[in-house]
């Protein structure tokens, strides 16, 4: 419940320093599964970020309008369309990066590396198992 809790709290957090940017906090975090991850199919940003296709749709279309991202159709599967962030997408995950690092390095400020470390490896640990499960 910890977890969850801080987890909310974190990107409520961020929600409001970004919010300027006019993002939905759905839709700054698809960008930033897309930096990290690059392009993927639409069923696998959904999986990512936790949300059911129709859900995605509405919030692919809105980015999609703003010209922040593009459907490519798969080589593979005429069925899939892969999402590509657009150049123009840049300029403003630059910019979300930049606010979530500061807010991040402010909530992080005189935790002991040494924890983080320990923190950052049981998550994973748990992580890897659940989606193991």
């Amino acid at each position: 419940m910890e977890l969850a809790r801080v987890g909310r709290r974190w990107r409520t957090g961020l929600d409001a320093r970004v919010k300027h940017l006019g993002l939905t906090q759905a839709r700054w975090i698809a960008l930033l599964h897309l930096r990290r991850s690059g392009a993927m199919s639409q069923r696998n940003l959904a999986e990512q970020i936790g949300v059911e296709g129709p859900t995605l749709v509405r919030l692919l279309d809105a980015l999609e309008q703003r010209g922040l991202i593009e459907r490519v159709d798969s080589d593979d599967d005429r069925r899939v369309k892969n999402i590509h962030l657009a150049e123009s997408a840049k300029p403003l995950i630059e910019e979300i990066t930049r606010i979530s690092d500061a807010f991040r390095e402010e909530l992080l400020e005189g935790v002991p590396a040494n924890d983080l470390a320990t923190a950052h490896r049981v998550l994973g640990l748990i992580g890897d198992r659940l989606e193991r499960s």
